[in-house]
C-alpha cells in the first residue's frame, strides 16, 4: 500500500463529501478511491467513514486521523515548495572544503562577495590540505589545487595556477643555485605530503620536454605556509604555487629559480559529488567562481 497516496484519496473525499467526487479531481476510478482508503482503514485497524449510499461521513477515529492528515499534507506541500525554491533560489547552507592558503587569499574573498548578492545564503567553510572525502564527510563542494580527487566526483575547471621554485638569498649564497632541475638532487628540498607522485618534482625545457628529478630534504610537511616561511628563513629550496610563495618572492625574502625550466601548470578545481539535481546554491557559487577566477588571474598578487 502506498499510504501516502491512502491519505491523500482519504482527505480529498471528507473534503469533497463522496468517492466518486474525489476521483475525478484526483484521476482515479471510484473503485480506486474506495480501494485506497479501505486499504488505509485495514492498515490502521479502523473504520475512518461512515458510508451510505448517498454520502459519506467520518467516524469519531476518522475525524482525529483527518487533522492529523491535513496537517501532514500541509507540511509535505510546503516542503516541496521551499525544496523547489532551492532548486531555482540560492538559499541555505554550502558546505565547502578547501586549502588552507587558497582559501583565505582567494576563497574568502570569493564567498564575501557572493554573500553580499545572495542574502539566503550561509557558508560552512573547513579549511583543510588534505583531500577530504565529500561524501563521507557530507561537503557540498570543494576548492583544489591540483588533482580533482576521486573518479565519481564532478570537477569543474576554474583555472590554473603555477609552482614556483625558490629559496632565501641566504641559502643560495651558502650552496649555490641549481642551474638545471638535476642540480636540485644535491640540495635541500623541503617537501610537501600531498602531491602525487611524492618527492618528484617536474619541469619542462625550452624545447618542451619533460625533466623530472627524485628530491629530497630534511623538512617534510602536510603544509605549503610553514615550508614556504622555513625556506625563507634560509632552510632549503621549496617548490610551491605562486599565490603561496608570491608575497615572499616580491619582498625578497624567497627568489625563484630555474627561470630556463617551466613547471606543468597546476589547475584549480572546484569539485562536487554530483551534477544531478545540483541545489542552486552550489551550481550558483560555481558559475560565480568560474567567472572570478577563469580570467587569467595572477595567483601571486594577493
Amino acid at each position: 500500500m502506498d499510504r501516502l497516496a491512502a491519505i491523500q484519496v482519504f482527505a480529498q473525499v471528507v473534503e469533497s463529501g463522496s468517492f466518486a467526487k474525489a476521483a475525478e479531481r484526483l484521476g482515479l476510478s471510484t473503485s480506486a478511491a474506495s480501494r485506497h482508503v479501505a486499504e488505509l482503514e485495514g492498515h490502521l485497524q479502523t473504520r475512518l467513514l461512515n458510508r451510505t449510499t448517498r454520502r459519506v461521513s467520518l467516524t469519531e477515529s476518522g475525524r482525529a486521523f483527518y487533522e492529523r492528515a491535513v496537517q501532514l499534507l500541509g507540511d509535505l506541500e510546503e516542503a516541496e515548495q521551499e525544496a523547489s525554491r532551492a532548486a531555482v533560489e540560492p538559499r541555505g547552507t554550502v558546505r565547502v572544503t578547501t586549502s588552507v592558503n587558497f582559501g583565505v587569499r582567494h576563497v574568502a574573498p570569493a564567498i564575501a562577495d557572493f554573500l553580499a548578492r545572495h542574502r539566503a545564503v550561509r557558508f560552512d567553510v573547513s579549511l583543510s590540505d588534505r583531500i577530504v572525502d565529500l561524501v563521507e564527510e557530507g561537503f557540498d563542494l570543494a576548492i583544489r589545487i591540483g588533482t580533482p580527487g576521486a573518479d565519481n566526483l564532478v570537477a569543474r575547471k576554474l583555472g590554473e595556477t603555477r609552482l614556483v621554485p625558490c629559496a632565501a638569498p641566504a641559502y643560495l649564497e651558502k650552496h649555490g643555485a641549481p642551474r638545471a632541475p638535476e642540480d636540485l638532487a644535491r640540495h635541500n628540498c623541503l617537501t610537501y605530503e600531498y602531491v602525487s607522485p611524492r618527492n618528484q618534482w617536474r619541469f619542462r625545457d625550452r624545447a618542451g620536454a619533460e625533466r623530472t628529478v627524485r628530491v629530497a630534504g630534511n623538512l617534510h610537511s602536510n603544509n605549503g605556509d610553514l615550508l614556504a616561511e622555513a625556506a625563507a628563513r634560509g632552510a632549503g629550496i621549496v617548490f610551491e604555487p605562486a599565490f603561496i610563495v608570491g608575497p615572499d618572492v616580491r619582498a625578497g625574502r624567497l627568489v625563484p629559480l630555474l627561470q630556463d625550466f617551466e613547471p606543468p601548470p597546476v589547475p584549480i578545481y572546484a569539485v562536487y559529488p554530483s551534477r544531478k539535481h545540483l541545489s542552486a546554491k552550489v551550481r550558483q557559487f560555481v558559475e560565480f567562481l568560474v567567472a572570478r577566477f577563469g580570467q587569467g588571474q595572477d595567483w601571486s598578487a594577493a
